[in-house]
């Protein structure tokens, strides 16, 4: 494992010159974009009829996941159970600004009540204060609670408040803390997913992660063009109007 002054300096190189870029993913052709996205509802006055309209859709159109809140993790898992539609739960969400042990208990106990991945937002502040240290050992916790039950975790970084530096050193800890994937947004703040960040994202990570793009992707044309700047799985409450803009 590389200590923070490792990190550091990686991501001063990395400032000045990216690694080398990956190889492009695959473009799914027609609707099997749907294997490619989280089909999300995180609203807070999402009522329980409107979970179970998700998860219809989510089994009907051959969704990844339903992405939801914790309180909502029983209610999905019930009704996607015996699909290949995973559960996705948030944890932290949407400030980042939990307790570690907090988010640890959250996504445990999501993880417990069903959910396949988890979502968690890292240490915003302390990233932004340069307590990587901090940033790091958040991750960490969350990861080692989710990885012993079997789950993925992605860690969602939310580029819209970050400088380029920032977006470096954010993929550099999330991928020394082993997570799954790197993720750019919560779709509750000042941005959503760039272009620009997600091939930086990609170039960062890959080929050890994989990156999601998330926030303000609602229609097949952008995500097309979050999947050809790399992204591997893309989170949008448009789902639907994707897949059947992608079977036109």
């Amino acid at each position: 494992m590389l200590n923070i002054p490792d990190l550091v300096e990686k991501m001063q190189e990395y400032r000045e010159e990216l690694p080398p870029a990956p190889e492009p993913l695959v473009m799914p052709e027609g609707k099997e974009i749907a294997r490619w996205i989280d089909h999300t509802n995180l609203h807070p006055d999402a009522a329980p009829d409107q979970i179970v309209d998700l998860c219809s859709e989510a089994v009907e159109y051959g969704f990844a996941s339903v992405c939801v809140n914790p309180v909502n993790v029983p209610l999905a898992a019930e009704k996607c159970r015996g699909t290949d539609v995973d559960v996705c739960a948030v944890a932290g969400f949407p400030l980042g600004a939990n307790m570690t042990a907090v988010k640890a208990v959250e996504a445990s106990s999501s993880v417990s009540a069903g959910a396949d991945e988890i979502d968690m937002v890292l240490n915003i502040g302390a990233l932004k204060g340069k307590a990587y240290g901090v940033v790091l050992k958040d991750i960490l916790a969350v990861a080692r609670i989710v990885h012993a039950q079997d789950a993925l975790l992605k860690v969602i970084i939310e580029t819209a408040l970050l400088s380029r530096s920032e977006k470096i050193m954010a993929c550099l800890l999330v991928k020394e803390a082993g997570a799954d994937y790197v993720k750019t947004s919560t779709g509750f703040s000042s941005g959503g997913a760039v272009l620009e960040d997600v091939e930086l994202m990609f170039r960062l990570v890959a080929p050890d992660l994989k990156v999601k793009a998330a926030g303000g992707i609602g229609s097949c044309q952008k995500a097309r063009a979050m999947i050809r700047a790399g992204a591997s799985r893309i989170g949008a409450s448009a789902g639907v109007a994707i897949v059947e803009e992608a079977a036109d």
